[in-house]
């Protein structure tokens, strides 16, 4: 290990500077800055004094990272990312303590695009070139555009779910398969489906092919496109997703592996265990999803923070 490495063109106050960490050319650096190690700033950079950050983090040229901001580690800063720090800013006016923004851990923000303050930016998400994030981004989600919003999920693992099983509803007279997705206990069900001139039917049974008996069922509807629903997990609670109407895709998480499932046949569904992070997004304009649950509502169930639902999945191995 060596200390860090400062261009000499640079003017960096702070002595809380990681080892191995390279601080480039024309680069500012106030006094109570703390950088981890091996970190990477690159030239015509500008750090204020409020300010965190971690270990093995790159900082492309030009970006000025402002007091209340919380950079975790392994991420990545693209050239020219713009962030801010007051909603309502003021020549010569400040207010008493500027909105705090967190950048997780192996989070990437491309280049160009502009953060609003008091937002986070979630566990190994990905803001896209140009983007303007106004609102916190969900761990590994993908943003885009103006204003930001969700286009999909980075990393996820690629199953027969999504391809091989998605036209069930071309084949009459089908049987229920069930196909485990990759991700924990997580299981894709292709119901029995009946075809006949008056009128389509499929059945699933509870306790056999859907593997719980239910005390509760909601229906989500009228989801305008861009919204995202579920972003949590349960403790003990079952769940069976069926979209009845349109279609949705499904993103499920064990803390180590992601997969994404498209529902668009009313023949099919997701079996979510319990300790399983679980995600509905691309909603079409006239999908209904029916969920089945094991248990009645208990908020003390629910897990909703990314962060707690790893440590928990962590401890469980």
């Amino acid at each position: 290990m060596s200390n860090p490495t400062i261009h000499p063109s640079a003017d960096v106050k702070s002595t809380n500077i990681g080892q191995n960490s390279r601080v480039w050319q024309y680069v500012v650096v106030f006094p109570d800055a703390v950088i981890g190690a091996d970190v990477n700033i690159c030239s015509h950079c500008l750090i204020e004094n409020d300010v965190i950050i971690g270990d093995r983090t790159t900082i492309k040229s030009g970006v000025y990272v402002w007091d209340g901001l919380r950079i975790g580690n392994d991420v990545f800063i693209g050239p020219n990312v713009t962030f801010t720090n007051d909603k309502f800013p003021r020549s010569k006016v400040y207010p008493q303590e500027f909105l705090p923004t967190t950048i997780q851990d192996k989070a990437s923000i491309g280049g160009g695009a502009v953060i609003l303050p008091g937002v986070t930016i979630g566990t190994g998400a990905m803001v896209g070139a140009g983007a303007v994030v106004t609102k916190s981004v969900p761990p590994y989600a993908i943003v885009t555009g103006s204003p930001a919003r969700i286009t999909g999920y980075v990393e996820n693992t690629e199953s027969s779910a999504t391809t091989d099983n998605a036209k069930h509803l071309e084949n009459p007279q089908s049987e229920e398969q069930i196909t485990r997705v990759g991700v924990g206990d997580v299981t894709l069900h292709n119901f029995k489906y009946i075809a006949d001139m008056r009128g389509d039917l499929s059945v699933g049974e509870f306790e056999k092919e859907i593997p719980f008996t239910p005390k509760r069922y909601f229906l989500v509807f009228n989801v305008p496109s861009q919204k995202t629903r579920g972003e949590h997990a349960h403790h003990n609670c079952h769940q069976f997703l069926i979209c009845v109407k349109g279609s949705c895709a499904v993103v499920v998480d064990d803390g180590e592996n992601r997969a994404e499932v498209l529902l668009d046949a009313p023949n099919k569904g997701i079996y979510l265990p319990p300790m399983i992070w679980g995600i509905q997004y691309k909603y079409s304009e006239d999908a209904v999803l029916l969920v089945f649950t094991s248990d009645y509502y208990d908020a003390a169930d629910y897990i909703r923070d990314y962060s707690e639902f790893t440590k928990i999945t962590s401890s469980l191995e």
